[in-house]
């Protein structure tokens, strides 16, 4: 037996022995239940499960179709007539071959190695949000009359929808002040570039394009809104912070000019910290003749409270899979609500849900629309979760979920800051709203522990940490957890408390720390480094079988 296999066996998430005596197990879970809070003695499923591709036999059936019926064959003839050759496969697809109840198998075997809001605290997530979504939200998507619903449908058979995306975007242009709204992009990344081509689309018409070619965006700001920008073609001027943590007015005076496209800015920033001087960063912008757009994809602790367009910002967007809880789920169900003000709003893209009278319509005559973002309506289903929770917690409710999130974020402040080796950069005394974006820069210099290091070893409490949001690293060892109103206040000691276990542990014996994860379902993640090494890359079957060939 390896020595690192020893340790996880010895010492568990709470030290636990292989075989231990009833004596033995009260007194390590009275050591778990110390600090304040409640350390769980997790331990992680682990199952060797093989790809399912691995798993196929020959000949196996989850499911065997029925044969066509005689009178259907002749009504219809053969089916495959119906597909245009050139749309017709050569050959039939390499799907592995299972029986119903391996294929069912495997995948719970998968779901049981997985943490998730549904299992464990997602507060370390960082700047992701991860909302508990009620469950009748499910129903309500998953329902005949939402999930059988065709793109393609006439208009006239989608009222029930169209009316259901049409009041979501209503919701959304009282909660933001702004005009009109597109739910069309597919996530708060693909809303953020919609922005770009947007801003782009207003000075090509008005001649400016050829001249304005930078975009204004901070070192804080979501790693997006300079990204995107990139992608639709501008060159990106990136501000950093002053003392306070803002981004330094004086330097957006310094970068602004007749190139200037407008700014892309988060506010509050990745650091949580709420510039309450964003208008005058908005006039220095306006003054130049750019325009201004702010990332409000975690807006948990200003619903109710702030308004976009009464800062003067032209252009805002949420994450519906953030702040209005419909789940995110590997870029699946996302939903990126973009919206503008009335100048820009001829550009939004096509389709726009309208109402006349009790009738909604899809507006697809917008000549100077930027055109499609995506398929269709987008993500419907996400609409309609975001639409009931909207609607269940009315404008009251929806303030309420700012002030606990602002509870919960600095009473977990509070907990954290009493941790040997946690320190808060910058604005010293100033109150954080949604998220802090603490170091662990004292704990790595005294104890060789950083924050790679402390994210694996969380895990081992059953615990989401997965905060590697933030590169490049400007706050060093850096970790942001983002309690929003989902969470309770026993939730918030116990994910307090595995961060004070885990510092304690690296004063006293850093090698339980450094050598973690111990009880998790997998060794250890790749850093975030191997994602840009594409021979470690492999997004099919087919690239999985030539990389394994080539390191033989």
């Amino acid at each position: 037996m390896n020595s690192r296999r020893r340790q996880a066996i010895e010492r568990g998430s709470g030290g636990a022995p292989l075989r231990e005596t009833a004596q033995q197990k009260v007194t390590r879970l009275a050591r778990l239940r110390r600090d304040g809070g409640v350390l769980r003695d997790y331990r992680a499923p682990h199952w060797d499960e093989p790809l399912i591709m691995e798993m196929s036999t020959a000949g196996e059936r989850g499911i065997v179709v029925p044969p066509v019926e005689d009178a259907v064959h002749e009504a219809v003839g053969d089916a495959a007539g119906y597909i245009p050759a050139g749309a017709r496969r050569r050959e039939a697809p390499a799907l592995p071959e299972l029986a119903q109840h391996q294929v069912l198998r495997h995948y719970l075997r998968l779901s049981q190695e997985t943490l998730g809001m549904d299992l464990g605290s997602d507060i370390g997530e960082g700047t992701c949000t991860m909302k508990y979504s009620p469950k009748v939200h499910e129903e309500l998507v998953r329902h005949h009359k939402a999930a059988d619903l065709h793109p393609l449908q006439d208009e006239d058979t989608l009222q029930g929808l169209l009316e259901i995306v049409y009041e979501c975007g209503e919701y959304l242009k009282e909660i933001s002040g702004m005009d009109a709204i597109t739910l069309q992009p597919g996530g708060g990344s693909h809303a953020v570039f919609t922005n770009a081509c947007v801003m782009r689309a207003y000075f090509a018409a008005r001649g400016e394009l050829p001249q304005r070619n930078e975009m204004i965006t901070t070192i804080f700001s979501h790693p997006c809104d300079a990204a995107t920008p990139m992608v639709a073609g501008f060159k990106v001027v990136t501000v950093m912070p002053d003392h306070n943590g803002y981004p330094d007015l004086e330097a957006v005076k310094a970068a602004v000019s007749e190139r200037t496209v407008g700014c892309m800015i988060t506010n509050p920033e990745d650091t949580g910290i709420y510039n309450p001087r964003i208008d005058e960063y908005v006039k220095v912008i306006h003054d130049a003749g750019g325009l201004c757009f702010t990332d409000q994809a975690n807006a948990n602790g200003i619903l109710g409270i702030a308004r976009a367009r009464d800062a003067g910002f032209d252009a805002c967007h949420f994450n519906l899979h953030k702040t209005f809880s419909s789940p995110h789920g590997c870029e699946g169900p996302a939903t990126g609500a973009y919206l503008v003000c009335d100048e820009l709003a001829k550009y939004l893209p096509v389709p726009l849900v309208t109402k006349a009278g009790d009738k909604f319509h899809l507006d697809y005559d917008r000549p100077e629309s930027i055109g499609k973002v995506r398929g269709f309506l987008g993500n419907w289903m996400g609409v309609i979760r975001a639409y009931a929770w909207i609607r269940s917690l009315g404008p009251d409710g929806l303030r309420e979920v700012a002030e606990i999130s602002v509870l919960n974020n600095n009473y977990l402040d509070r907990l954290l800051m009493a941790i040997r080796g946690v320190s808060r950069p910058y604005a010293e005394g100033h109150r954080r709203l949604d998220q802090v974006r603490y170091s662990l820069a004292t704990l790595k210099e005294e104890t060789g522990v950083g924050t790679e290091d402390v994210h694996d070893r969380m895990v081992d409490f059953g615990v989401q940490s997965y905060w590697m949001s933030h590169h490049p690293w400007v706050v060093p060892e850096p970790f942001t957890p983002e309690p929003c109103e989902t969470y309770s206040k026993a939730d918030l000691d116990e994910w307090a408390a595995v961060i004070k276990r885990v510092s304690d542990e690296a004063y006293a014996d850093p090698a339980i720390v450094k050598q973690a994860p111990h009880d998790s379902s997998i060794a250890r993640m790749a850093r975030l480094e191997a994602l840009e090494e594409p021979k470690q890359w492999a997004f099919t079957w087919r690239a999985y079988q030539r990389k394994i060939k080539e390191e033989r």
